[in-house]
């Protein structure tokens, strides 16, 4: 426990009253010169186009992984998504359609609560990576967080990333379930224990990602950064639909972290509608390809 309160003093703390000025200030500086064909494409290749329904068929999944594979036929200019997300149990149908050269990602280890036993999270992520998943989504475990037992947190993290073998592992904080000192605290103990991303929120509850809990995770990115030299990537996900809503995070990332994170291996969003949303953008007129 020594060991990692000293890792925690090491990083800077925020307050909520700052981290709002320092949003509005950077939205003001460049969210009007961020509209435009660049950014929507940008966006629109860091998606994460999500299926996270209880009724999710093997019929629905195909579906939708079909539609990817038939954008990037039909729009052979445009950067196709980054990934598809589903249930463990749908990777191998997702893996057995899928044509496009895009990630499948799998939540996993308990998600959406993270409350089952250790041994059922690292079995799970396994399966999925077996099955073929790229890239685990997980929830750290917000009781024991809150309990500040950090050293649980990070040993049982460190046992999922193990599983995770050649997969990418992203560990969702649950945002709008903390504060603003718990997201930071969240943030540190998921990247100190080998996340390639963190990821706001499941979209599971309200309130989902925040531009707060964005900012100060993405201040951590750099100073994370600054400290190791190992690049973790963000990803914003829960209820962003609208362009506007998308270019918020575009704008916090880029002004905190630069435009080398302005790329799908450093930067998601977890979404379902906002897909067609940029893809209008883009094309000018109403369309729907997703």
């Amino acid at each position: 426990m020594e060991k990692i309160t000293s890792i925690l003093k090491q990083y800077a703390t925020y307050n909520e009253t700052d981290v709002l000025k320092s949003i509005e200030e950077i939205l003001q500086k460049r969210k009007s010169a961020s509209r435009g064909k660049k950014a929507y494409e940008t966006i629109l290749s860091c998606i994460d186009l999500t299926s996270l329904n209880t009724a999710d068929t093997e019929e629905s999944i195909g579906k939708m992984v079909q539609k990817v594979n038939a954008f990037g036929e039909k729009y052979p200019e445009l950067p196709n998504v980054a990934a598809i997300c589903v249930y463990p149990s749908m990777v191998k149908t997702v893996r057995e359609c899928l044509t496009e050269g895009v990630e499948i990602a799998s939540v996993a280890a308990g998600f959406p609560h993270s409350q089952t036993f250790v041994e059922v999270k690292v079995a799970e992520t396994s399966l999925a990576v077996l099955d073929g998943a790229s890239e685990i989504d997980i929830v750290l475990s917000i009781g024991k967080l809150l309990e500040k037992k950090y050293e649980e947190i990070v040993e049982e993290l460190q046992e999922i990333k193990a599983a995770c073998r050649e997969a990418h592992l992203k560990v969702i904080l649950e945002s709008g379930s903390l504060n603003v000192d718990e997201i930071r605290i969240a943030s540190i103990l998921a990247m100190e224990s080998g996340a390639n991303f963190i990821k706001t929120s499941t979209g599971k509850q309200q309130p989902a990602a925040t531009t707060t809990a964005a900012y100060v995770m993405c201040k951590l990115i750099k100073e994370y950064s600054e400290k190791t030299g190992r690049k973790v990537g963000f990803k914003a996900a829960g209820g962003i639909a609208t362009t506007e809503e998308a270019l918020d995070y575009y704008c916090i990332v880029e002004d905190v972290l630069g435009e080398e994170w302005l790329q799908k291996d450093l930067f998601r969003f977890g979404a379902s509608r906002l897909a067609n949303n940029i893809l209008t953008e883009i094309m000018g007129k109403p369309t729907t390809a997703f």
